[in-house]
């Protein structure tokens, strides 16, 4: 699984940059990636583009986001692969950044460092809560992708789970190692230094030998451990320093409140408020499955069951034939065309959306080169003319070497015209693009949902005909999923 963490970088630019592309840690820089800069200016780069920011709100120059993997999931090169996509996808063609990934670790890892502001619009990255989520998002979805376990997130109940591709080939879940364990703690207790664990650990540890929850803690005090006596009770773990918080029971999970603890003491096992799901079931291993199949029984023989699920079938069937005879779907062959139809064009609109994208990644790159060239070349000038060339080198240096990469990023365009595309050209057509991606968007996202329902009626269509499995007892209406 890939573990992702972003940080800002405030002062010392160059030096950030200069580790990450460490040639000792990047196979000697075989394993380095950049978009809109060189690695070896891009400090000077990312300075050009902050100084010309509209928004000049913090003191951000850069973003630092590290794409961890497990020892052994993955190679260098796959992860390198991997961390190029996710910094397309955070950036979005806007961001000049340095991609480098480590191999000096006992684990693969990507470091991606991108401009505070980007190239385009002159604004700066906002870096917060739902910027994070869309990272983790980016970062998953290319971990499934690539057969990479996921970490999926706790859920209201408390159980942690991690997601994995199986010897067969299919996506598969099992429980974490402990309670409710979020991605930081995930991380963290692989590096073992789990304190949270160690302190469930410890409490279970003292539940099973007190007599009562005074005495635990007690105990607890005697071996160290500091405890926070109030309404609710929090504890510090003997080797914790002064600046460490109390962690306070709920934080540690359900089972580990001033309640849940005491009558764990007292051996008595309170019921579930909530009623338990059959995947929630299965997640504890508490579901006896003889148990269940005689209860499954007995609903099944009762005769407001079989009601129910009579109407429940005539309901899928009223809304399937409805969907057919509007959309003049009469004819078995006339639906799988239509299903092969309607599948082909989102996929021709997802090829046209990629390439459109790719289109105004490449006319971003344009706009920065040619308006850096332009505003860099009165300088350039001057220095060609100077009579002492390397004192204004020396005083007009990052000028100089930004126009130097512009002019060389342009010279397959010079030679074909001559002549350099104006900027305001330029970003009319960017703009132009930018519209007709959103609208391939609109319309991939619609075909989507109509393979969706497509989909769905076929499945409605298999189960009213028992063309897919006789004998079986209907399942739930999955076409109120997708309005037909």
């Amino acid at each position: 699984m890939a573990y992702t963490e972003i940080h800002p970088i405030k002062s010392t630019l160059d030096k950030a940059i200069a580790y990450i592309c460490n040639p000792e840690k990047t196979d000697g820089k075989l394993l380095i990636s950049t978009f809109g800069c060189s690695h070896e200016t891009a400090d000077i780069e990312f300075q050009f583009t902050l100084a010309q920011t509209k928004m000049r709100k913090g003191d951000n120059l850069a973003h630092h986001l590290i794409q961890a993997f497990d020892p052994g999931e993955t190679t260098p090169e796959q992860a390198h692969e991997i961390g190029k996509k996710l910094a397309d996808t955070v950036t979005g063609g806007k961001y000049e950044y340095v991609l480098t990934t480590h191999i000096d670790k006992g684990h693969v890892h990507n470091h991606i460092m991108f401009c505070a502001a980007n190239f385009i619009d002159r604004t700066k990255y906002n870096s917060n809560k739902k910027s994070l989520y869309q990272i983790r998002n980016a970062n998953d979805k290319l971990c499934r992708e690539y057969n990479l376990s996921t970490i999926i997130p706790r859920t209201e109940q408390g159980f942690g789970r991690i997601e994995f591709t199986d010897e067969s080939g299919q996506r598969v879940t099992r429980p974490a190692k402990s309670w409710a364990k979020s991605r930081d703690e995930y991380h963290v207790e692989k590096k073992g230094v789990g304190w949270k664990a160690q302190l469930r650990k410890a409490i279970d540890g003292y539940i099973a030998v007190s007599s009562d929850f005074e005495d635990m803690l007690k105990r607890m005090e005697a071996d160290g451990y500091s405890i926070k006596r109030a309404k609710y009770h929090s504890y510090k773990m003997p080797d914790a320093d002064e600046k460490t918080r109390f962690t306070g029971g709920p934080s540690l999970g359900p089972e580990y409140t001033d309640e849940r603890i005491r009558e764990r003491i007292a051996g008595f096992v309170k019921a579930p408020v909530k009623k338990v799901t059959q995947r929630q079931q299965y997640q504890d291993g508490s579901r006896n499955l003889i148990t269940n199949i005689e209860d499954s029984i007995k609903a099944q023989q009762n005769a407001g069951y079989a009601n129910k699920i009579l109407i429940n079938n005539l309901k899928i069937a009223a809304s399937t034939v409805n969907y057919l005879t509007e959309n003049n779907l009469l004819q078995d062959w006339q639906l799988r065309d239509k299903i092969v139809e309607v599948k082909a064009a989102e996929q021709q609109t997802f090829d046209t959306l990629k390439q459109v994208d790719k289109r105004i990644a490449d006319m971003g790159l344009l706009i920065k080169n040619v308006e850096t060239y332009q505003r860099t070349k009165p300088i350039y000038e001057q220095y060609r003319k100077a009579k002492n060339k390397e004192q204004f080198f020396r005083e007009h240096e990052s000028d100089i070497i930004l126009h130097g990469a512009a002019r060389n990023a342009l010279k397959a365009i010079q030679a074909d015209s001559g002549k350099l595309p104006h900027p305001n050209t330029l970003r009319a057509e960017y703009e132009q693009l930018t519209q007709e991606k959103n609208q391939l968007y609109a319309e991939h996202n619609a075909l989507r949902k109509q393979v969706k329902k497509l989909d769905t009626l076929q499945a409605n269509i298999d189960r009213i005909l028992n063309t897919s499995g006789q004998g079986r007892e209907p399942e739930k209406d999955k076409s109120k999923d997708v309005d037909l």
